[in-house]
C-alpha cells in the first residue's frame, strides 16, 4: 500500500515537471534564465530520488516565482 502512494506521489511529481519544463521552454526570457531555471528543474529532479516531498515544495516554490514573474538574476549587464 504504501509503495503505490510512492509510486503515485512520484508520477504527479513527474507530470508537474514535465509541465514546468514546457513552461520554462516556452517563457519569453534570455537564453540565460531559461538555462538557469532548466538547471533548477534538474536539481529537483535529482533531489526528488532523495527527498520526494521536498522536491515537490521546491517545484512550488519555483512555479509560484514564475507565476509572480520572478526569475532569477541575469547578472551585470
Amino acid at each position: 500500500m504504501e509503495r503505490e502512494h510512492q509510486l503515485t506521489l512520484y508520477a504527479s511529481l513527474a507530470a508537474r515537471l514535465k509541465q514546468a519544463h514546457t513552461r520554462v521552454a516556452g517563457l519569453q526570457v534570455s537564453e540565460e534564465i531559461r538555462v538557469q531555471l532548466s538547471r533548477k528543474l534538474l536539481v529537483i529532479t535529482a533531489a526528488a530520488k532523495h527527498d520526494l516531498a521536498g522536491a515537490a515544495r521546491r517545484l512550488d516554490a519555483l512555479m509560484k516565482d514564475l507565476d509572480e514573474g520572478r526569475f532569477p538574476d541575469q547578472g551585470p549587464s
